[in-house]
């Protein structure tokens, strides 16, 4: 599992040396390939892409946003990969975007690795174990025990759900829309609660959704929503099932 996590880290790095070093002005351009998500994929998407597949394909089967299915050398072993979490806030210069992983053996999600490649932090998840914060170019430990209570909150894809948000508006709610969704519920401890809604993507979720496990958590087909306050949980799921 430490190989694992070791690569992962190795494959973050690398991207963060290229996106920061050798990035070109065509690497925000459009690819005309529209990946497996249903987007229309940034050439970086695919770089970003490419790079994982190298570092982990000898873990297993991978499934990634861009390409879909890329067969590993462990067939009974998956790989979720978001490549780049926030491609068109990359593309707008916007510092909010990472890369999203979790490795599956039998079913069951075993490792999770979401990395903020705007600020250089990465989490990371073994089993059932706590999860690790480090500094992903001094791989230095982060301090997380300082838990400061907000109010914020995170709805992912609000723009398209008016309703939603005039119904927060109306019970006070304050939230943002960040626009990486891995990165946002991988730091669902921090806000109120996190509040996806729309088309729920493997990719978007697999990784971060193991790294907060320990957090309420609920989930259909328009809507997730992770909590560490029962009390937001409830009344957010109230709100989206009026």
């Amino acid at each position: 599992m430490n190989a694992f996590i070791q690569e992962c880290i190795k494959a973050n790095q690398k991207i963060y040396e290229y996106i920061t070093t050798h990035i070109s002005a065509t690497d925000y351009n459009y690819s005309n390939t529209i990946g497996v998500g249903g987007d229309n994929s940034l050439n970086i998407d695919l770089i970003c892409e490419n790079i994982f597949i190298d570092h982990l394909k000898e873990f297993g089967n991978i499934y990634t946003e861009e390409a879909g299915f890329v067969k590993g050398d462990i067939n009974h072993n998956r790989i979720i990969i978001d490549p780049l979490d926030g491609s068109n806030n990359f593309k707008a210069k916007l510092p909010y975007y990472g890369s999203s992983v979790a490795l599956e053996m039998n079913n069951k999600t075993v490792a999770s690795i979401v990395c903020n490649l705007a600020n250089h932090t990465l989490i990371y998840k073994i089993d059932n174990q706590k999860p690790i914060q480090i500094d992903l170019l001094s791989l230095k430990l982060i301090n997380k025990e300082v838990q400061v209570v907000t109010k914020l909150a995170i709805f992912e894809k609000a723009y398209d759900y008016p309703t939603v948000t005039k119904k927060l508006y109306e019970n006070n709610i304050k939230f943002r829309s960040p626009g990486a969704v891995a990165l946002s519920l991988a730091d669902a401890k921090n806000y109120s609660f996190v509040l996806f809604a729309g088309k729920i993507r493997e990719f978007d979720i697999k990784a971060a959704l193991h790294i907060c496990d320990d957090l309420h958590t609920y989930l259909d087909d328009n809507f997730l929503i992770v909590s560490k306050n029962i009390e937001a949980f409830n009344k957010i799921k109230e709100i989206i099932k009026e």
